[in-house]
């Protein structure tokens, strides 16, 4: 089986996201016996700006074919502006301002899609949801009769309330979710979505062995103990809320915890002596972080998967999550690994509990270390993704033969 993806942005230096979820796939997927691998993406790296970065052309990076091409624009400097107008009130945004918001926030790269277009793959993945390869890929490849899949990575925002998006969805000839939460919600949003094909697939961990002490190190922490947010510091992703509210909770219980923020940077937190901030980590500090770390707090309210919480229980931590974020607390009632905290009481409550009771940390940690074993290893998940995908081309190849005949 030949498989083609179509993603914004592709490479192992980019870090979370759907980018990063679809690198695993691939990666996976093209050790799969009979499967080969394609991608077709952007020369960028920046989320911001898509401004080029790779050069433009084909490599193969671990046995998955990287097409990049040019982008026609990035982000357009009259996009903030534009997109509080119409993300105001998204529902009632005409269509031409919906487009327009998808052209303005960029990358726009007809290459890309054009060349999944002139592909032999049996199926073409298009993800995230959100920028216009995905809008005009899903579209435009169904157009065409492929056999077009979606892996959304889709969370309850304004965007998804653009009336384009109706189209978007409905046009896949499969989708595949990470989360049954996400699930729903594209559901309720575009009741024509239920009737097609989909599947809850979620992503693989692999844990891997770090050093604590040489995290400890790099962050200047000598025996503090320490909450780890990991990931982009963004404050679109929580970071801003987080450390207003462990600035206040350290007024109200002064002493050594620490707050570490670890991932790119896009908005720094506000100085404060007991909030480190230590940019990207490698795998190996990845890992140390996490080992060494007493909590992992997610305090992202969109987030479609969060694989950084899998990782923190399979690192032995538990987790604090934001309630607001159907995503990450799917993960934890069903593990019951972590809590959520809706506000600053609950958040102050929740780490009083966890920083005071070694044991509750360690039951919690257990309980998601299980629920990660049980549900969230990379030979399950392939085999399951891999029928999935089998049973929508030969689908498609059957439909398209009795059109032609």
């Amino acid at each position: 089986m030949k498989i083609g993806y179509v993603v914004v942005r592709y490479g192992p230096e980019i870090v979370g996201g759907a980018e990063q979820a679809c690198r695993m796939l691939g990666e996976r997927m093209a050790l799969e016996p009979g499967c080969s691998v394609e991608v077709f993406t952007t020369t960028a790296s920046d989320a911001v700006t898509w401004a080029d970065h790779y050069p433009p052309g084909s490599t193969t990076i671990s046995n998955v074919v990287v097409h990049r091409f040019n982008s026609e624009r990035g982000r357009d400097p009259h996009f903030d502006a534009f997109s509080g107008k119409v993300l105001a009130d998204p529902t009632h945004a005409t269509p031409q301002e919906a487009q327009r918001w998808v052209d303005l926030q960029g990358p726009v790269c007809p290459a890309a899609v054009n060349a999944a277009m002139a592909s032999d793959a049996d199926v073409v993945i298009t993800t995230p949801y959100l920028f216009w390869p995905t809008v005009r890929g899903v579209t435009r490849l169904a157009a065409d009769g492929r056999c077009v899949v979606m892996h959304p990575a889709a969370h309850d925002e304004a965007p998804i309330r653009l009336p384009l998006f109706a189209d978007v969805f409905e046009s896949a000839r499969g989708l595949v979710w990470y989360t049954d939460g996400e699930r729903r919600m594209a559901q309720t949003l575009f009741p024509g979505v239920a009737a097609s094909p989909q599947m809850v697939l979620g992503l693989g961990v692999e844990p891997s062995q770090g050093d604590p002490s040489m995290f400890r190190s790099l962050a200047g922490l000598d025996d503090r103990p320490y909450l780890l947010c990991l990931g982009r510091v963004d404050d679109g992703k929580g970071a801003l809320v987080l450390a207003r509210f462990f600035a206040a909770y350290k007024r109200r219980r002064p002493g050594p915890l620490t707050l570490v923020f670890a991932g790119p940077v896009v908005n720094q937190p506000p100085d404060h002596p007991d909030i480190r901030v230590v940019g990207p980590l490698d795998e190996h500090a990845k890992w140390a972080a996490l080992r060494g770390a007493e909590i992992l707090v997610s305090p992202s309210p969109n987030e479609s998967f969060s694989l950084v919480v899998l990782e923190a229980w399979a690192a032995g931590v538990p987790v604090i999550v934001n309630a607001r974020c159907p995503a990450t607390v799917e993960h934890t009632r069903r593990s019951e690994g972590g809590l959520a905290f809706g506000g600053y009481a609950s958040f102050e409550a929740i780490v009083d509990l966890l920083h005071a009771d070694v044991g509750l940390r360690r039951h919690l940690a257990a309980n998601g270390s299980r629920y990660v074993q049980e549900n969230f290893r990379w030979p399950v998940l392939t085999a399951r993704y891999r029928r999935f995908l089998e049973r929508l081309a030969e689908a498609h190849r059957r439909g398209r033969q009795a059109t032609i005949h």
